[in-house]
């Protein structure tokens, strides 16, 4: 098998590539590095500069590389971004998602996984969020993302292609310093960039109807996640294939946003105390993941707790950041 990995040198990507690798397999990485770095990428996969939205280019890679199955990870992924920039978040994500898939028909591809999110449900009202939680985004970036299932699963079912579709919940922490995530864009970065900065971390709400009133949520372990990966592909890549697979990829436990500040505190040795700030728009109390679907369909589960997610996070950040161990 070969697999060309879109947005394979992200954050993400460089770990499914890395699993992939390591699990045998032959990969082939895309990514016009727009938010990539190519020294994510571990030796032994090639790395193609350019845009999914590159016909031609796609073509000749799939061609050249006689690509059996694509992972598709490429794509804008900022919430708040989205509701500034709807345009561009259709555009990267919806259409250059037909680019790929329209260029994986015309090859003769038959395996493709699409990298969702759980930002696909909204704000679910329930303790548990399954597969069969509606879907109701409230944001663009959601929103392009269950367009993103629908064109996927409908291509999938007029060319006979298996697919999946993994709608992953909080990703955090790092298989290496190296591959640590550089944005500063979601809760547990967020909190070491305060501390820094010598500043006071926040909290958005703590009102809410949960036991100590901050939101609570599921969060995974990157290393985690890439072996989800590894286990819908051989999946698919098995006798009769996947069909349609569409799996929540979290651990089915919930951490509270003061537990994860707690964590935080215990881990870089520096006291942490937030500022509490008022409820942002569309938060949810609780979103949790149920986990039983993936659970039996691949035997998969998550193994990683949160402590060791931000552990790894925190040596990746001090990589990039050697003045916060200083603090």
């Amino acid at each position: 098998m070969t697999w060309l990995i879109t947005g394979g040198a992200g954050y993400i990507g460089a770990h499914v590539a890395r699993a992939m690798l390591e699990a045998g397999e032959r990969v082939v990485v895309l990514d016009d590095l727009s938010s990539g770095i190519a020294e994510r990428l571990p030796a032994g996969v090639r790395l193609i500069r350019g845009s999914v939205q590159d016909r031609g280019l796609l073509d000749a890679t799939l061609a050249e590389n006689r690509v059996t199955g694509v992972v598709h990870l490429a794509g804008k992924k900022q919430v708040g971004e989205s509701v500034e920039q709807p345009l561009s978040y259709y555009r990267d994500n919806v259409h250059g998602l037909t680019v790929v898939l329209e260029a994986v028909v015309a090859a003769g591809v038959r395996r493709f996984l699409f990298s969702s999110s759980a930002a696909v449900y909204g704000v679910p009202d329930v303790e548990l969020v399954t597969e069969s939680t509606p879907c109701v985004p409230i944001n663009p970036y959601g929103e392009t993302k269950l367009a993103g299932e629908w064109l996927v699963r409908a291509t999938g079912k007029a060319h006979g292609l298996s697919t999946a579709c993994l709608r992953y919940f909080n990703v955090a922490g790092a298989a290496a310093p190296g591959l640590a995530d550089v944005g500063v864009y979601n809760v547990i970065p967020m909190f070491f960039d305060r501390l820094t900065r010598g500043e006071d971390p926040r909290i958005f709400g703590a009102d809410y109807p949960t036991p100590d009133g901050t939101c609570i949520r599921d969060y995974i372990h990157v290393s985690d996640l890439a072996e989800a990966h590894v286990a819908v592909a051989r999946k698919l890549s098995g006798d009769g294939g996947a069909g349609d697979l569409t799996v929540n990829v979290g651990r089915g436990a919930g951490v509270s946003v003061r537990e994860v500040a707690d964590l935080v505190s215990s881990v870089t040795r520096l006291p942490v105390s937030p500022v509490i700030e008022p409820r942002r728009p569309g938060d949810a109390a609780v979103s949790v993941a149920s986990s039983e679907l993936i659970a039996g369909e691949l035997g998969w589960k998550a193994s990683r707790g949160v402590r060791e997610m931000i552990e790894s996070a925190w040596e990746g950040w001090c990589l990039r950041h050697p003045e916060a161990r200083r603090t």
